[in-house]
C-alpha cells in the first residue's frame, strides 16, 4: 500500500511543525509539501502528486477559501480539508459548499485530529463533532431536490450517488465502476444538477437523509 502523501497549508510555521510531526507519527503517510498561504497552495496542488490538502481558511494573500474554490475550479479533486480556528456557521458552509471534503477545528487532541486525518485520507466526510449540527442542515431550507428527484437519475448517477454517500473520491468511484476520473465527474456535475445541489457534499448529506445508500 502506498503513502498517502499530504498537502499542509497554513501561515503559521510553528502550526505546520506540529502537523507535520503528528502526521509522520502514522507510517501510512507523509508530507509531501508545505505552503503558507493560498496563491502557493493553488501553485503547489497543481505540480505535486497530492492524496490530501490539511488548509487554514485565514491566511494574507489568499484565504483558504479562495484557494479551494481556485482549486476546484482548475480541477483538482486532491481530497481538500479545512483545519482552521474558525467555527462561524458561514464559514463551515462556504467551505463545503465549495468543494472542501472536512471541516476540522485545531483546538482537537492531537490523537483525535491525527484520526480524522486518517479518515479523511480514506476517502470519509471528516467534521468537528460540535460542528455536526451545521452539517445536517447545509441541505435545509428548501432548496434541496424532492426525494422523487431520484427517479431523474440514470442508473450510473445513482450508482455515483451512492459512492458519494459512501464519501468515496472521484478516483475511488472511477475504480469501483471501472470508468475514467473524467467520466466520473461529468456524472457528478449531472446528477448535482438534477438534484439542485451544489455541491458533492451537499449531495452526500441529501443520499443519506433520503436514504440511498
Amino acid at each position: 500500500m502506498s503513502e498517502t502523501r499530504i498537502l499542509i497549508v497554513d501561515d503559521h510555521p510553528l502550526f505546520r511543525r506540529g502537523v507535520r510531526q503528528l502526521v509522520e507519527m502514522d507510517p501510512d503517510m507523509v508530507i509531501a509539501g508545505e505552503a503558507s498561504n493560498g496563491i502557493e497552495a493553488v501553485e503547489v496542488a497543481g505540480t505535486l502528486d497530492l492524496d490530501l490538502i490539511l488548509m487554514d481558511m485565514n491566511m494574507a494573500k489568499m484565504d483558504g477559501l479562495e484557494a479551494l474554490r481556485q482549486m476546484r475550479s482548475n480541477g483538482i479533486d486532491t481530497r481538500i480539508v479545512m483545519l482552521t480556528v474558525s467555527d462561524a456557521d458561514d464559514d463551515v458552509v462556504a467551505a463545503l459548499r465549495a468543494g472542501a471534503d472536512g471541516y476540522l477545528l485545531k483546538d482537537m487532541e492531537p490523537e483525535d485530529l491525527l484520526a480524522r486525518i486518517k479518515e479523511a485520507a480514506e476517502g470519509k466526510l471528516v467534521i468537528s463533532p460540535q460542528l455536526a449540527a451545521i452539517l445536517a442542515g447545509i441541505v435545509s431550507g428548501g432548496r434541496a431536490a424532492p426525494a422523487d428527484a431520484l427517479a431523474t437519475l440514470t442508473s450510473r448517477e445513482l450508482d455515483i450517488l451512492r459512492a458519494l454517500a459512501r464519501g468515496m473520491s472521484n478516483k475511488m468511484v472511477a475504480r469501483r465502476l471501472d470508468i475514467t476520473e473524467g467520466t466520473v465527474k461529468v456524472h457528478v456535475k449531472n446528477l448535482l444538477r438534477k438534484l439542485g445541489l451544489r455541491s458533492r457534499v451537499e449531495a452526500a448529506v441529501w443520499a443519506v437523509n433520503h436514504g440511498v445508500s
